[in-house]
Order: C-alpha cells, then structure tokens, then sequence
C-alpha cells in the first residue's frame, strides 16, 4: 500500500512537472506575442506623434488662412456697399428719366395743338427766308448787268 502511495505521489510529481512544461512554454509563447504588441505599440506611438505635430500644424495654417480670408472679406465689404450704392443711383437716375420722359410726353400731347402750330409758322418762316436768300442772289445779277451796257 506504501507502494501505491508512493506511485501515486511520483505520477502527480510527474503530472504537475508536464503541466509546469508546457506552461512554461505557454509563457514564454504568451511572452514573444506580448514583446511583438509591445514593438507595435512603440511604432503606433511614433506615427501618433508624427501626425499630432502635422495636424497641429495644419490646424495653424488654417487657421492663419481662416484669419486672412476673414480680412479678406472685411476689405470687400466696403467695395460691396459701394457697388450696392451705385445700382440705388443707377435706379434712382432710373427713376428720373422716366418721369421727364413722362413729363415730356404729357406735355407734347398737352400741348400737340401748340407745338404744330409751332412746326407750320417755322415751315413760313423757312419758305420766307429761302424766297428772300434767291431774290438777294438774283439782285447782284441784275446790277451787272445794267453797269455792262
């Protein structure tokens, strides 16, 4: 009975030095994974750091461009409201000339009667002027011919 106690004791040794083994080996498995993650990390932590300072400093050009655009727009605002000043006079002149050009019109058919009475006494006075111009160029003919003979 010693003896099986003694088996017994030898085969649980036996047992737990294959189960200390293989997790040993486990370890040591479970060890170069770990180193492998650890070395992946460190590479991320690398990259991380590089595209932190680039986004910094894209997040400073931007807003140097946000800044310059913004003074940009200001400066142009005044060229705005002038161009917006300059349509109102344009409307505003506009305006003007349609109402003398209504005013005009109301007062040629106002005074329609008027004015081609107007148009008749300036016609005589043409007619007389152009029969008084061929009667004076006629005159000096005339005078030369009565010195000739």
């Amino acid at each position: 009975m010693i003896i099986i106690v003694y088996i017994s004791v030898a085969i649980v040794a036996l047992a737990f030095l294959v189960l200390v083994i293989y997790l040993g080996k486990t370890l040591k498995s479970l060890q170069l994974t770990l180193n492998q993650v650890a070395g992946t990390l460190s590479g991320l932590e690398q990259q991380m750091k590089g595209i932190t300072s680039e986004t910094a400093v894209l997040l400073q050009k931007t807003n140097l461009l946000a800044d310059d655009l913004q003074k940009k727009s200001e400066s142009l605002n005044p060229v705005v409201d002038a161009v917006k000043d300059v349509g109102v006079s344009i409307q505003k002149f506009n305006g003007s000339i349609q109402e003398v050009s209504e005013s005009v019109t109301y007062q040629l058919h106002k005074n329609q009667e008027k004015v081609s009475q107007v148009v008749q006494w300036g016609n005589v006075v043409i007619d007389i002027w152009d029969m008084w111009k061929d009667k004076k160029q006629k005159q000096p003919l005339m005078h030369k011919n009565d010195v000739d003979h």
